[in-house]
Order: structure tokens, then sequence, then C-alpha cells
């Protein structure tokens, strides 16, 4: 009985232990934009989050990330996130958690965004 207590409770300290970066660190980033002149849509995937100046939570990716901002008048300007490696991922590797680095990869939290900030000038049609 205490060996299998052991064992639940091994694979219990496992499982709590993968996905580091995923829990940690989550898997979006908050990121703030600006533009000149202010008041540009700022489009992720389609989807309008917010119009210039603001901050949007951006999911996380390991795929290309890009922005696009959009002003009436003006020339749309399309800008790639750029992306760090998260440190935060090698704890995986530290608790043995092969599924935690697979589902750090899946969820994109094996990268995080940086700059967290982007200006970007406007063109006038």
């Amino acid at each position: 009985m205490k060996h299998n207590l052991s064992i639940v409770l091994l694979l219990g300290i496992a499982l709590s232990t993968t996905s580091c970066a995923s829990m940690f660190t989550g898997t979006k980033d908050s990121i703030s934009f600006t533009s000149t002149p202010d008041g540009a849509k700022v489009i992720h995937k389609g989807i309008e989050k917010c119009t210039t100046p603001c901050t949007a939570e951006i999911p996380r990716s390991l795929s290309k990330q890009m922005v696009t901002f959009e002003k009436e008048g003006f020339a749309s300007k399309e800008v790639k996130l750029q992306k760090n490696f998260n440190a935060v991922t090698l704890l995986n590797i530290l608790f043995g958690g092969a599924i935690g680095i697979g589902i750090d990869a899946a969820t994109g939290s094996l990268t995080k965004y940086s700059p967290k900030a982007y200006a970007v000038e406007l063109e006038a049609k």
C-alpha cells in the first residue's frame, strides 16, 4: 500500500511541474501600441484588438505573428512582433517534464514577446 501511495505521490509531483512556462508566465503578453497619428486600429489575425495608443493581450505562438495598423486616410502598416526564448521553459528540462515542453510548445509559451511596445508612423495616402 505504501508503495502505491509513493507512486501516486511521485506521479502527482511530476504532473504538477509540467508545462512550467505556461503555468508561470501564461500564454499571452500585454503589448503597448502607439502610432503617429493616434487613433489607428491595431489588428491581429483579422481581429481588431484596440485603437492607439493602447495595450492589448496578444496570444503567444511559435509561428510568425504580425499586427496591422490601419487608419482612414493613411496607408496600412504591418509590423512583425519580435520574440525571445522564454527561459522558464528550462524548468521543464530540470524536472523531467517532456510533456510540459510539448504543452509549452503548443501554447507558444516557449517564447515571449520582446519588446513589449511598438510605435509606428503612418504615412498619408
